[in-house]
């Protein structure tokens, strides 16, 4: 769907988001399924008295897609690293540019930058040609940061310039305690990190969350591409493993570094009821700690009861991130 010359296009998200309508000259979102830019319409509505028990994250929030509503949160505006949750960021600016069917060669640069880094990765290969579109899969599902590399490298263009788009967004999105270093994450050669709050990480869930696109790439446990006289046979699966393991799950990243610890955004839908929420640093040494997080957190908040949280498994050698 592309916007008409004199559409306005307005999302409103009551007690989180407010809405600010998209004019005729500016960015046009709704073509990619990405709604229209959204900024805070003032604090979010205090945390319940009670709340999900158990939870070991030391930043957490749960929100209601349907009401717009906060149901729970803990250090909710504390600014901590995200590793690889950063990646839901380049997703939204390359969605917004759009082109996902342009064909990309990978370049020894990604591999390079993968190997170089001892990162999570998608094991492309240097010669393969690619679109956009399967690169965002590959970045999403198993993390891949030559895939985050490469698309930094197409939409920025070069890596610089595309961390300032990532920047710019955020700003757009009033994510006001959240800062970009790279596109996928990594500490960089002098150990910064990027940076965000629970908070501000709600925001950009729920404006990803309108893209089609996004929720299709984000909801899949795993992703294949047959050998081509173009490229190498691939698939990768979706370190997200609440997906197939907890009952409605729908997507959407997980994240780790030393620093960040393991986290995940997440997102399930049950009864016609819509949840996101996020957990950040649930532990620095259990991976799968998050998830558990998570299902207690959907739990409260779906009045349900989960009596063994099930993981499914990833394939031998590919990283938790």
């Amino acid at each position: 769907m592309r916007l008409s010359a004199r559409l306005i296009v307005a999302v409103a998200v009551a007690g989180l988001l407010g809405a600010v309508p998209v004019t005729a000259g500016a960015a046009s979102p709704a073509r990619i399924g990405l709604a229209a830019r959204t900024t805070p319409a003032g604090p979010v509505t205090p945390a319940a008295a009670s709340g999900p028990s158990g939870v070991a994250a030391k930043g957490a929030y749960l929100y209601d897609m349907d009401t717009a509503k906060k149901l729970w949160g803990v250090a909710t505006t504390t600014k901590r690293p995200i590793g690889s949750i950063t990646k839901m960021m380049t997703a939204v600016i390359a969605l917004r540019a759009g082109g996902l069917d342009r064909t990309v060669t990978i370049k020894k640069s990604y591999v390079d930058h993968v190997r170089n880094n001892d990162a999570s990765s998608a094991g492309l290969k240097a010669g393969d040609k690619v679109t956009v579109r399967q690169l965002l899969n590959a970045m999403l599902l198993p993390s891949g940061c030559d895939a985050a590399y490469a698309l930094a490298d197409i939409y920025g263009p070069g890596q610089t310039d595309f961390v300032a788009k990532m920047n710019k967004e955020a700003a757009a999105l009033k994510m006001t305690s959240t800062h970009y270093l790279n596109a996928d994450g990594l500490p960089t050669s002098t150990h910064k990190e990027g940076y965000s709050t629970p908070h501000d990480l709600i925001l950009l869930a729920r404006y990803a969350m309108t893209s089609t696109n996004f929720r299709t790439i984000v909801a899949r446990q795993s992703y294949s591409l047959g050998k081509t006289s173009g490229h190498a046979a691939y698939k990768w699966a979706n370190t997200n493993l609440l997906l197939g393991s907890y009952s409605g799950a729908i997507g959407i990243k997980t994240g780790h570094t030393n620093a960040a610890g393991y986290s995940l955004v997440f997102a399930a839908q049950r009864s016609g009821r819509t949840l996101l929420g996020l957990v950040l640093n649930s532990t620095a040494t259990d991976s799968n700690r998050r998830f558990k997080d998570a299902a207690a957190m959907l739990d409260w908040g779906f009045g349900a009861k989960t009596t063994m949280l099930r993981l499914r498994s990833l394939p031998p050698g590919q990283a938790t991130d």
